[in-house]
């Protein structure tokens, strides 16, 4: 089991570089000095590296402390990120902006946008609803939120919708799977598969189906409602998947799956914002989705 660095050891190394010294670091902390420097030994024991220098003077980072110090405000960005995310979630007043979000948005794009926005208007209660991409565009039609994020080839009718985001889909498998070490499949191979696939309703479903419509197909392998569950499905070796590139990316990057090329399948899809008329989006919701457009 991985053996987690704690955040306040890592906020404390952050606050050594930026207020001079481990006394200022803790008391921002709100740590007694004693358990701040307790903190920062278990750091550097757990990580085998000597990241403060300890003199008369005070504190300060060694050349390893610097570099993880820069890394560690990454990871605290990041855990921001997530409780603002998972604020609105649980939110108990009545909010004042409320987002649906599919599943792949849900689980790799909102959070760091919640928390630029959060950033920037901190006084507005944000109620986040997880759905599939289909549902997202019921709850939107049904005036169920303000507006929704979607992952589908296509939006109904009657909604309003702006890109907000690209994706590719990729047919992954593990690499003893025999697709790993051989030639680019063909479209007629990949659609005769069965395959683990995400629900009916979903923008990944929906875009693979597309894509396929012309071919014979197999049966699924598997459904699961997660891009996370198919993931963790084909890792145990269950059976090949077609997820978005945010679901598998450091997977593929660490070599625990592996892409398989497909001659002639484009996979491309946009990601969207979508919302009821009128036309011009205002509000909350409005200032969440300028954000998104304007840094994507």
């Amino acid at each position: 089991m991985t053996n987690w660095p704690d955040l306040v050891a890592l906020e404390l190394l952050v606050g050594v570089d930026d207020r001079g010294g481990l006394g200022a670091a803790a008391r921002a902390a709100g740590l007694a000095q004693p358990n701040a420097t307790r903190m920062l030994r278990r750091l550097e024991r757990q990580l085998g590296a000597v990241l403060v220098r300890r003199g008369r003077t005070g504190s300060v980072l060694t050349p390893e402390g610097t570099v993880v110090a820069h890394w560690a405000r990454e990871v605290l960005a990041d855990a921001e990120r997530l409780l603002d995310a998972a604020a609105a979630l649980r939110v108990e007043q009545q909010p004042e902006l409320v987002v649906a979000a599919s599943m792949t948005v849900a689980e790799h794009l909102i959070p760091r946008w919640l928390g630029a926005f959060r950033t920037l208007r901190d006084d507005v209660q944000i109620q986040l609803q997880v759905h599939n991409s289909m549902w997202v565009c019921d709850v939107v039609a049904e005036g169920g939120c303000d507006v929704g994020f979607v992952e589908g080839p296509t939006v109904p009718e009657g909604l309003h919708s702006v890109a907000v985001a690209r994706d590719r889909l990729v047919v992954v498998v593990p690499p003893q799977h025999p697709w790993a070490r051989r030639r680019p499949l063909t479209v007629a191979e990949l659609a005769a598969t069965p395959l683990v696939v995400r629900e009916e309703g979903s923008g990944t479903r929906r875009t693979l189906d597309l894509a396929l419509q012309e071919y014979d197909r197999a049966a699924p392998l598997l459904e699961l409602g997660s891009g996370a569950a198919v993931r963790t499905s084909v890792l145990g070796g269950t059976g090949p998947a077609v997820l978005s590139t945010l679901a598998v990316e450091e997977y593929l990057d660490s070599g625990r799956l592996v892409a398989v090329a497909v001659d002639g399948l484009d996979l491309q899809r946009v990601l969207r914002a979508v919302w009821r008329p009128p036309r011009a989006l205002s509000g909350p919701a409005g200032e969440l989705v300028r954000l998104i457009t304007r840094t994507r």
